[in-house]
């Protein structure tokens, strides 16, 4: 991909974080990417287009590092924790979940279509993570592994929204560790 068509497509994947896809305007972008209408219009079909590329790669990075912990040594729980507990831009939000309260992004099928597959991964790759822990003992075998997926989520998700609301990271950390001990409740000893 050419230099101008990356530039457009980190332009629009800033902006859409910081301003949502209405604010995010065809000029925006250009200016903040430093490139002309024609560049954009020669790369990209429109900002629909250019949206989904830059939703798209966020949907990826998201997951590749995600990865990282998911798929690192350890315990079940040890690799969840690493998940939740690695470094992020709380206050910022998640890039992907607060696309969700975006309507235009949700009224359009293409678009919503990376937001819908990067969190039914996450809770899908999560719900591996957690069965495997329960199927090599580290685990009790009354964890629902789906239930407790889509409860991190859920979790993560909405602490980002309480950080936001208080202008505060307390309450996401708060958020994370208590779901960690709702976890570690169901850690077999010495497994």
């Amino acid at each position: 991909m050419s230099t101008a068509a990356e530039r457009l497509i980190e332009s629009t994947r800033e902006l859409l974080w910081e301003r949502g896809y209405t604010g995010t305007s065809p000029k925006a972008i250009q200016q903040r990417a430093g490139a002309g209408q024609g560049s954009m219009y020669h790369h990209f079909s429109g900002k629909p287009d250019l949206a989904h590329a830059a939703i798209s790669r966020t949907a990826g990075e998201l997951r590749a590092a995600a990865e990282e912990q998911f798929a690192a040594p350890g315990t079940a729980v040890e690799r969840v924790t690493a998940y939740l507990r690695r470094e992020r831009d709380v206050l910022k939000g998640c890039p992907i979940g607060r696309l969700t309260q975006d309507p235009d992004v949700m009224a359009d099928p293409a678009l919503r279509a990376p937001v819908e597959e990067t969190l039914a991964w996450l809770r899908e790759r999560l719900a591996g993570v957690l069965d495997e822990g329960r199927e090599r003992g580290e685990l009790d075998r009354g964890l629902d592994p789906r239930a407790t997926a889509a409860t991190v989520v859920a979790v993560l998700q909405g602490g980002y929204v309480l950080a936001r609301a208080a202008r505060s990271t307390e309450p996401f950390d708060q958020a994370v560790t208590g779901v960690l001990n709702l976890l570690t409740a169901h850690a077999v000893p010495n497994a």
